[in-house]
């Protein structure tokens, strides 16, 4: 059975998690923040869902944390916060999150999110550090019906070999795009697939990307 970590000084919060993810998960939680990392190395949770604001420490501290530090950087990190801004989402998933839940939790969201990313993986973070820098790119391809596209945008953060951005284009998962450098040259970084499409929240569609051949001129290589 996958294992949930709850990371909440409210006890009441995380007592009703508990009770409605129990049936799918074993669930270990802690309203101590300062404990919440060895819990994590202690059990190698499938996932952890984090508040934001508790007694002497930061969510967003202990988000970047895992996300960044090598023994929990695959675990995804569920935000559930009382929270809300468009500013304060996007801080989030810049730090790593995988998704961002208000309170009052919507639990049937909640678990159908779950269990998409835990079955599908986070293809994009295997084995890899991601940099929180912005990278201005031109986006190519086709949509669906065969329409040609070419649109701006910019990489949020990046790794040797993929990047997370937002573009105005609905594109399914498995899409492969055509990624350049927007300067001057226009330079050609390569082809990449969709490995991951976020829409909540947010104006246009969220996608990461995985590069599926050689780019020797990416920005990380």
């Amino acid at each position: 059975m996958p294992k949930i970590l709850i990371v909440d000084d409210d006890q009441a919060i995380r007592k009703l998690v508990r009770i409605n993810l129990m049936d799918l998960y074993e669930i270990f939680d802690t309203g101590k923040p300062e404990e919440a990392l060895a819990l994590a190395l202690e059990h190698r949770p499938n996932a952890i869902l984090l508040d934001l604001r508790m007694p002497g420490y930061s969510g967003f501290e202990l988000c970047k944390t895992f996300t960044t530090f090598s023994a929990t950087q695959l675990i995804p990190v569920f935000i559930i916060s009382g929270e809300g801004g468009a500013k304060t989402k996007d801080f989030c998933r810049e730090l790593g999150a995988s998704a961002y839940f208000e309170k009052p939790i919507d639990f049937e969201a909640l678990r159908a999110r779950l269990g998409e990313t835990l079955s599908g993986g986070r293809v994009e973070r295997r084995s890899e550090i991601r940099v929180g820098l912005r990278v201005p790119l031109k986006l190519s391809g086709n949509v669906p019906d065969g329409t040609r596209f070419s649109i701006p945008t910019a990489a949020e953060n990046v790794s040797k070999s993929s990047f997370f951005c937002a573009c105005p284009v609905v594109l399914p998962v498995g899409s492969i795009v055509y990624v350049a450098m927007l300067n001057a040259e226009q330079e050609h970084m390569g082809k990449a697939r969709i490995v991951r499409m976020e829409v909540a929240s947010t104006q246009y569609p969220r996608y990461a990307m995985v590069f599926i051949e050689p780019t020797p001129n990416w920005i990380l290589q």
